[in-house]
């Protein structure tokens, strides 16, 4: 039987941290913000939004809360983004996935300021990411970012420091990412080839999945599909990370993971909820403290 890779542990630890800077800087004056922008009612996202607004309060991090209806136009959502680029009060901006069909998700997301792109996920960010340029801090913990350093993306660094919580150090081993979205799957993969590790990534055209997760030594998941892993598709002993969040008709959130089958059979899995979750909650409140002080230019 598996042990349970609960990101609980770690997420406290950045928490914590989190709210000694926001203490320091509470006595000089200073407040972090992050705002929030909810378009729609996509359940996944709106978990997540109240997630984040329990956390941000244990942080000390004031929360701007923009909420706009699934029939938003993208000129309202750029307006609004424009909005929040310019108020002074917002050190970070966070849009949650997925916008409704008729909105261009990278022109929302490329409108973010980069120095408030807390989240990663704009051209200039992924493509320092992608030139080596951002990577440094795969290496590093601490509150501090040059001033040309972008932000990773929060929940691919996220499953890097979970993995590193836990004493799995990827060089050398065999690594295969479900999923190549921008968000996760591709930046993923990127980091875990910084880290040295041999990576495969996989998709809807993919021919043979389970030939290619049954060689993983760390498989990771990302996609959106209830049950889409079971246990006949992983190694034995393998690090299974599921990153997937699916809201089922019951109310239950699972993973992309068949959690019964799999954690037989894997050393390490991460549940859903309770796994890379709350850690990626966590850097995305840290990545808004390094924001708020980069800003007015306090060490």
């Amino acid at each position: 039987m598996s042990t349970s890779m609960k990101g609980t542990e770690l997420s406290s630890k950045i928490i914590a941290a989190v709210k000694d800077e926001t203490d320091r800087l509470s006595k000089i004056g200073i407040r972090a913000g992050l705002a929030l922008v909810l378009v729609g009612e996509d359940r996944s996202s709106y978990m997540y939004y109240q997630a984040i607004q329990k956390s941000a309060e244990r942080a000390g991090i004031d929360i701007f809360s923009n909420t706009l209806p699934k029939t938003a136009s993208l000129n309202e959502i750029l307006n609004l983004i424009k909005s929040l680029n310019n108020d002074e009060r917002v050190n970070g901006i966070l849009v949650f996935m997925p916008l409704p069909r008729h909105i261009d998700t990278r022109k929302v997301v490329n409108a973010i300021a980069s120095e408030k792109d807390v989240d990663g996920q704009g051209a200039i960010s992924v493509g320092r990411l992608s030139a080596d340029e951002s990577t440094a801090q795969l290496f590093e913990s601490g509150f501090t970012l040059t001033a040309r350093s972008t932000f990773l993306p929060c929940t691919p660094y996220g499953v890097m420091r979970l993995l590193e919580h836990y004493g799995i150090d990827p060089k050398g081993k065999k690594a295969v990412v479900v999923g190549k979205s921008l968000a996760v799957g591709k930046p993923l993969s990127m980091m875990l080839l910084v880290k040295e590790a041999t990576v495969a990534v996989c998709h809807r055209e993919t021919r043979d999945l389970s030939a290619e997760t049954i060689q993983a030594d760390i498989l990771c998941t990302a996609v959106g599909r209830p049950g889409l892993i079971t246990g006949s598709m992983v190694k034995p002993g393998a690090v299974v990370v599921d990153i997937g969040i699916n809201v089922l008709d019951s109310g239950e959130t699972v993973g992309d993971v068949d959690f019964s089958s799999v954690s037989v059979k894997a050393s390490l899995i991460t549940p859903v909820p309770g796994g890379v979750g709350p850690v990626t909650i966590a850097i995305l409140l840290k990545n808004t403290v390094i924001s708020a002080k980069r800003m007015i230019g306090v060490g």
